[in-house]
């Protein structure tokens, strides 16, 4: 079993040098590709330091910023190209328990997408803002009443793909970019017939860093499950 983990950064000095062997240690077959959009931090020249002395871990170096939904579509095509069977998603800034990688890769083993869920056994969630738990509760509930996509946690960034998944999805379609980009993959998923699994995790925000949410990604994300359901009413996803 081949299975790579896929990490977006921009502007993650702080953690990635942290995050990558705490993550590299959960699973002997796990490999990472870190996504670096030309962080002017030196993210990427960090990661190559690390290359150096660990052929498990890959670097893609894009010119500039240009997206966390562009970022994990390259990875995917990287991905089917080089052989992997299961692919993972997961932050830089350690509110994803790398711990948790395991029971993903587990549980991948029955289901054909498993989400590491914040909402599947109540909220768990901490030190975020009383407000933005608030707006990601119910944004989650919003999707599934819009979609009925039967996920309690559809923004959710800590997930893991059998590559038959990734191989039936066309990826040159996805249409969204920011939080909406994991809505999507989960519901072309769904459409498709395939198996989606939640298990339980905590999430905890970041220590170091900036957030990279704004208002332009909440409002894609608002708009962008209307835009799918319509799309598979009319037939154009299935």
């Amino acid at each position: 079993m081949k299975a790579l983990l896929i990490i977006p950064t921009y502007n993650e000095i702080k953690n990635i040098g942290r995050i990558i062997p705490a993550a590299l240690g959960q699973a002997p077959e796990l490999e990472i590709l870190v996504m670096d959009d030309n962080s002017p931090d030196g993210t990427a020249a960090e990661v190559a330091r690390i290359m150096e002395s660990e052929p498990r871990v890959h670097l893609i170096s894009r010119p500039g910023k240009m997206g966390l939904g562009s970022a994990y579509v390259s990875g995917f095509k990287y991905a089917l190209a080089n052989g992997y069977d299961y692919i993972l998603e997961m932050d830089a800034d350690f509110s994803h328990n790398p711990n948790d990688i395991p029971r993903l890769l587990e549980a991948a083993r029955k289901y054909d997408l498993v989400i590491g869920s914040r909402y599947c056994q109540g909220v768990n969630i901490v030190n975020w803002p009383f407000k933005r738990l608030l707006i990601s509760y119910f944004a989650s509930k919003y999707v599934r009443a819009i979609t009925g996509m039967p996920v309690k946690d559809p923004t959710g960034g800590f997930k893991c793909f059998n590559r038959r998944v990734l191989e039936a999805i066309n990826l040159d379609r996805i249409l969204s970019d920011g939080y909406a980009f994991q809505i999507e993959m989960n519901f072309r998923a769904w459409v498709k017939g395939f198996r989606v699994h939640e298990v339980p995790i905590v999430f905890t925000e970041r220590i170091d860093g900036v957030s990279k949410m704004s208002r332009r990604i909440v409002w894609e994300a608002v708009w962008m499950v209307w835009r799918l359901q319509i799309m598979k009413l009319l037939g154009k996803i299935k």
